[in-house]
């Protein structure tokens, strides 16, 4: 027997994960260099600036302590246009998700670029950082790229 709506019991619940991830020595350095407003990466044992950085070499699997800075303007590699932005994304009006690569990295950085409209935008074009007014050490402290002046 099922007893009538105003004498059911009911709680909420919420399904979430309450931990706290250590970010570990490479993304650690990673991201105070950005609370710096420099750009690290780390160098593996073939010799490729990788950035962000890893801990380990994906070829050896070994630990990886080379660090070094890298340029804060790059080449967009390849982009996807966001039309309309979700709440959550880095801006709220159209903008790109671009593969960056840094002046003297190897591999490419995900990033938001504010072009200001799709038709600024091309595999190729050279960017720079816009960096936050405060820093804090997050991947947000670069707000994101910018088209490079001509």
């Amino acid at each position: 027997m099922v007893p009538p709506p105003e004498e059911m019991l009911s709680a909420g619940y919420a399904l979430e994960y309450t931990y706290t991830r250590s970010v570990g020595p490479a993304i650690g350095r990673f991201l105070t260099g950005l609370r710096e407003r420099r750009i690290e990466g780390v160098v593996g044992s073939d010799g490729r600036v990788i950035v962000p950085p890893t801990g380990y070499d994906p070829q050896t699997g070994e630990t990886l302590e080379n660090f070094v800075e890298v340029g804060s303007a790059g080449v967009v590699t390849t982009w996807a246009w966001v039309s309309e932005p979700r709440s959550n994304q880095p801006l709220q009006h159209p903008f790109a998700w671009a593969l960056i690569k840094l002046d003297g990295a190897d591999t490419a950085l995900l990033h938001a670029v504010d072009a200001g409209d799709e038709s600024r935008m091309s595999t190729g074009m050279r960017v720079r950082a816009r960096w936050r007014e405060e820093t804090t050490g997050h991947i947000r402290d670069l707000a994101c790229f910018e088209p490079e002046a001509a």
